[in-house]
């Protein structure tokens, strides 16, 4: 295998995701930047001019009054891809999509479509969707319970990587000496009959030059890691220290060794902000400014009850014992998230206020400091197997610059990062091999006309 390379990605929250209300306050961000194509379309190019692999749109589907900034007025990620996708020609296009409220053949046709447009530069973050209330906006009377969520992803998976595959290379001949357009005998119907899906197929568009989308997947709980480790490509995570982000590095990529998978072929990316400054000292002072600039107490406290399935903090005494009771809402929701703050918060006796800060303390970086102090850092977790790359989270612009400027061609001059794209896909440039396409003759191909 060639020499291992750090990988970068970009996740533009636009006026301010979680933790970030008030962000849109900065000058440097216009009022309406998650939804104006002109300003992403900016930032993405110059992204791509410092040779990050990828673009990483988050989304989710549902909102109250309390949601940050960002998620209550956003573009649809494949929708905005698209856009991306003539405004660039190397950075990788991937969105978030569900697949708990989707349906296989058309998530399965729409991001084809995107890998076709973007010449094979497309990915897909696959989840389950942690947000209960979801299920309202669909039609549906409550949200899959966990286990239901990730068999029925497993699933989705494979009908949409079968999908993926109905035309072998080389099926659409286009040959107009002979008047031959299609090779049937490389034309193939799915048939897929399991627990969730019947599904007929053939998909109606041909593979990209990557084969076909990268598939990316987040989740910590066990049924998480375990389907992580089953379909991803890559996998995108959070880790507070090098420690948390070793652990996480060697249970995932043993996991995938146990399913008989390359742990090789499976790219980690924990995502952090990153705070540039032209000392430590000055970097830790504008971490600790935006921190206290960006997310009050009391809007923290608002948004604290998402992983709980937007249930309301308010309503208890901040200053009283953490409401264990709270846990119960969080079922169907981020149930291992809100686990892990309430197992903390009883271990540690803490109120609520307590618990609360301690979740916006949480939000510390461990990339803070001058470029080489950063760079530095970067090569500690990469050399330490903590990560395989790092995505970074667009938070104030001005020290995005600083990272794009400053930081990369640090990177590059310690040979950890590319100067130059090594390919034209997603895949070749994430040192992933394009999926195997070899498909028997189908003796029922007629029926797929």
């Amino acid at each position: 295998m060639a020499q291992r390379q750090l990988k970068l990605g970009l996740v533009p929250t636009g006026v301010g995701g979680p933790g970030d209300s008030n962000r849109w306050l900065d000058t440097d961000i216009p009022l309406d930047a998650s939804v104006n194509i002109d300003w992403t379309i900016d930032i993405v190019q110059q992204a791509e001019a410092a040779k990050f692999d990828l673009v990483f749109i988050v989304d989710s589907q549902f909102i109250t009054a309390n949601s940050p900034p960002h998620y209550l007025n956003r573009l649809e990620p494949l929708t905005l891809l698209s856009a991306l996708a003539v405004a660039t020609k190397h950075i990788g296009l991937v969105g978030t999509l569900t697949t708990s409220y989707n349906d296989p053949f058309s998530i399965a046709r729409r991001l084809a479509s995107l890998d076709l447009i973007s010449k094979g530069r497309a990915g897909w973050n696959v989840v389950t969707s942690g947000d209960a209330g979801t299920a309202g906006n669909f039609s549906q009377p409550e949200h899959f319970d966990y286990d239901t969520r990730y068999r029925r992803a497993v699933e989705f998976l494979d009908v949409t990587r079968g999908l993926w595959r109905s035309y072998e290379d080389g099926a659409l001949v286009r040959d107009r000496a002979t008047g031959q357009f299609l090779d049937a005998d490389k034309l193939h119907r799915l048939d897929h009959k399991g627990e969730f899906f019947s599904v007929v197929g053939p998909l109606n568009i041909q593979r990209s030059p990557q084969g076909e989308p990268v598939i990316f997947q987040a989740g910590d709980s066990d049924q998480g890691r375990d389907l992580g480790a089953t379909i991803a490509d890559a996998i995108f995570t959070h880790a507070a220290t090098i420690e948390q982000g070793r652990a996480f590095y060697a249970d995932l990529k043993g996991r995938a060794a146990r399913l008989g998978r390359d742990p090789d072929r499976i790219v980690i990316l924990p995502g952090f902000f990153v705070y540039v400054g032209d000392t430590d000292a000055q970097a830790k002072e504008i971490e600790q400014q935006y921190r206290r600039a960006d997310q009050s107490f009391d809007q923290t406290l608002a948004e604290f009850g998402r992983a709980f399935g937007w249930h309301d903090f308010r309503r208890y005494d901040v200053d009283a014992p953490f409401p264990v009771e709270a846990l119960e809402h969080a079922r169907n929701s981020f149930f291992t998230q809100a686990k892990a703050i309430t197992d903390l918060a009883v271990a540690d006796g803490l109120t609520l206020r307590q618990a609360v800060e301690r979740q916006r303390a949480g939000r510390g970086s461990p990339f803070v400091g001058s470029a080489e102090t950063v760079a530095n850092e970067i090569q500690r977790w990469f050399e330490g197997r903590a990560l395989d790359g790092l995505n970074v989270h667009l938070g104030h612009p001005s020290q995005f610059t600083r990272f794009v400027h400053e930081v990369v061609p640090i990177l590059q001059n310690k040979g950890l990062f590319r100067r130059d794209y090594e390919a034209d896909t997603l895949r070749g440039n994430l040192g992933l091999a394009i999926p195997d396409n070899r498909r028997e003759a189908n003796p029922e191909r007629r029926d797929a006309a």
